[in-house]
């Protein structure tokens, strides 16, 4: 027994970490790859670039899907594993080939396309199957669970910390080796991984999907309420089907009401008959659920500005330090990496933070306002790392003309690239804020869910598909700044002045691209704003229906009894 769990421990952790390796080593650099080998102009490699991390953001939704209902968390590991593997692979060979542009393209763009599937396919199962294997064990007293927190946190910092300063020597150290180097050996490493991970099949602990999903639901819900769309909702809601010896529960909410039609029992037919069919009668408990994702779309909406916001991060900013002086003193710094290690720190501590200041807000307000000021808090510093940027960047441009270096794009510019530390530091709060938005989305909607379901919160698979939609609209956001970066080109272009995205990054004005980008966050600000009303008066709303239907309770209770005696 104590072998199996070593065996299961080393597997995961090495599969675990060879995906770090390959994500720290390749998808970092990918900006770099395309301007310096491929000769792409910076719009076009940003376009690749952010293409590919939005549909590794979008796909995990679809994959879930079929994880839950279909194929389960290993063999959505397995596959996700040699998918990533294979895709460094092809993009190894592809730095090796002598074939034609047309080709190697072609070969680029399937690894791409595999590398997407690898890392969704990882966010999606990685979590669950781990937990799976491990045993966790409870503790009843909550004095118990603090003096936990600094062991935990120490063992963090022996632990993972030291393997995590391993990944960032290894990664170093790849981005002095040739391009196939680079690719080579991370998926080298992540095929040994997966084939250790298979090795150890028969001690896993592997669970039969679940035959369904919440995306099922949401359809049958759907479906059922236009099915029933002539039926009329009954004043009652204890009228309304729901099964009362499930274990999980969601009261009835006086919102959204034409979904209250998907739970109505039509006198046609008997109870029994109606049960059968799951596309015509849906429990209030799944009516609810589906009216939280319906409830959540105005606050998705206002993610999109995160995402866009990420994509700058991960291809301009980048571009903008391998062309800067990487030296302290005289001595070359690895300079993207130490950027890039700034970020992740600095990602890491804002995550934490908003994690501690939301609780303090979670036990003060019952959550309330826990998400509002999250998004609001995320957009401020989207601003802050936009403008930052556009300051930064109209510098970089003055110094890159007063050294005649405009049309070398080659060259070093004799600006220090830690003039970059500040925007990196704001792009760090505003994707530790989302993620912590996005990952604890159970507390964080708390201003939702628990205004909703006065404290009953949905299924734990519903709260997972809570996450992946929210991290999908952040997708779709890194995806639309491919079609925003188009528009404000065409913009720019307007009156024949030239476009603010050129062939390179010295003719190009980035810094005007960026003080639009902090305009339209700015816009989203306010919306993000309007939207924390809107769902304030929602609450409210919700309260006042709650004191209308209590009051009518009592007076049938008093009054029912002198009714039926006149």
């Amino acid at each position: 027994m104590v072998a199996d769990e070593v065996t299961i421990n080393l597997n995961m952790f090495v599969l675990v970490w060879a995906g770090k390796l390959a994500e720290l080593s390749t998808m970092w650099v990918l900006m770099t790859y395309l301007t310096d080998m491929w000769k792409l102009d910076i719009t076009h490699a940003a376009a690749i670039v952010n293409l590919f991390a939005g549909a590794a953001t979008i796909l995990p939704v679809g994959i879930a899907f079929l994880v839950d209902a279909f194929v389960g968390d290993y063999c959505c590991l397995l596959v996700s594993s040699l998918a990533f593997s294979f895709g460094l692979a092809i993009m190894t060979v592809s730095t090796l080939t002598s074939k034609g542009d047309t080709q190697k393209f072609l070969m680029f763009y399937i690894a791409l396309t595999l590398n997407a599937i690898g890392v969704s396919g990882h966010s999606v199962s990685l979590a669950s199957f781990l937990e799976r294997q491990v045993q966790i064990q409870t503790l009843s007293n909550q004095d118990d669970i603090e003096r936990k927190r600094p062991r935990k946190f120490k063992s963090f910092l022996k632990g993972d910390i030291i393997v995590v300063v391993l990944l960032y020597v290894a990664a170093v150290a790849l981005s002095y080796a040739p391009w196939c180097v680079r690719f080579g050996i991370p998926a080298a490493g992540l095929m040994v991984a997966t084939l250790l991970f298979v090795s150890g099949s028969c001690s896993y602990k592997h669970a039969r999907p679940l035959g369904r999903s919440p995306l099922t639901t949401v359809c049958r819900v759907l479906v059922a309420s236009l099915y029933k769309r002539s039926c009329h909702s009954p004043q009652d809601a204890n009228q309304l089907y729901e099964n009362q010896l499930s274990p999980h529960f969601v009261p009835h909410t006086q919102g959204l009401r034409f979904l209250d039609k998907a739970a109505i029992i039509v006198p046609t037919q008997t109870l029994g008959q109606q049960e059968q069919n799951g596309w015509e009668l849906c429990r209030v408990t799944e009516v609810e659920e589906v009216k939280l994702l319906i409830r959540m779309i105005p606050l998705w909406m206002t993610f999109i500005m995160s995402g866009v916001v990420k994509s700058i991060g991960d291809t301009y900013f980048s571009e903008q330090a391998n062309n800067m002086d990487d030296k302290i003193g005289k001595l070359t710094v690895p300079g993207l990496f130490i950027l890039q290690a700034f970020y992740q720190v600095s990602k890491f501590v804002f995550t934490e933070l908003s994690s501690k200041v939301a609780n303090k807000l979670f036990q003060k307000s019952s959550g309330r306002c826990v998400g509002p000021i999250g998004v609001i808090s995320a957009m401020v510093f989207s601003i802050l790392c936009c403008i930052i940027a556009a300051k930064v960047e109209t510098r970089r441009l003055n110094v890159t003309k007063s050294v005649g270096l405009v049309e070398k794009p080659s060259e070093i510019i004799p600006m220090s690239m830690f003039w970059l530390l500040p925007q990196f530091f704001f792009l760090a709060a505003v994707d530790g804020t989302s993620e912590y938005l996005c990952e604890d989305l159970d507390e964080v909607s708390g201003y939702c869910i628990a205004r909703f379901y006065r404290g009953q919160v949905p299924t734990s698979t519903m709260i997972r598909y809570l996450r992946l939609f929210t991290k999908a609209v952040c997708g779709a956001g890194i995806v639309g700044s491919v079609i925003l970066a188009d528009e404000v080109s065409s913009f720019s272009k307007m009156g024949g002045r030239p476009s603010w995205f050129q062939d390179t990054l010295n003719r190009s004005r980035l810094d005007n691209y960026y003080w639009t980008v902090a305009v339209l966050s700015f816009i989203n600000l306010v919306l993000c704003i309007l939207v924390a009303i809107w769902y304030t008066c929602q609450h409210l709303i919700l309260m006042m229906c709650d004191v209308v239907v209590a009051v009518k309770r009592v007076v049938l209770y008093f009054y029912a009894p002198v009714v039926s005696r006149l």
